[in-house]
């Protein structure tokens, strides 16, 4: 059976991330291969933090951690060798220890190539569970 997620659409103004998309990404069908996704992902992710002012290193060395632990993808249009997508990365929950991110990759002609949700636990280095930090329930959208 298939799962049903929710269409993932941002309810503030996203944060895009530019990717070009290089040959190392792509099949020999001329199309990014589906797991690599998740690395454009994490890149987005990434500037999205650095975009709200700390790293993901910031917030390792004030001891909290973000692992994924939960992916969800609907792959709609496949993105080809050389397109310059835009990665689109935007919070949709942000509460006790849970932070999910919502993503739309577009092509340069705004089509949908992929959306999906990351889901998230806050930690502290151990993998203990904690509470996510007062600035991170106050991003944008919450």
């Amino acid at each position: 059976m298939k799962p049903t997620a929710p269409a993932t659409t941002p309810t503030t103004p996203a944060f895009r991330h530019p990717h070009r998309v290089v040959y190392a990404d792509c099949t020999l069908g001329n199309h990014i291969y589906y797991a690599r996704y998740l690395q454009l992902l994490e890149a987005a992710r990434g500037e999205y933090f650095r975009s709200l002012g700390r790293t993901f290193a910031d917030w390792q060395e004030a001891g909290y951690l973000f692992p994924v632990i939960e992916v969800q993808l609907r792959y709609k249009s496949p993105a080809r060798y050389d397109e310059l997508l835009q990665i689109e990365v935007f919070p949709i929950r942000a509460d006790g220890i849970r932070l999910t991110f919502g993503y739309r990759v577009l092509g340069p002609d705004g089509t949908l190539k992929v959306e999906g949700e990351t889901y998230h636990v806050c930690t502290n280095l151990h993998e203990k569970p904690r509470r996510l930090p007062a600035e991170l329930k106050q991003v944008p959208g919450h």
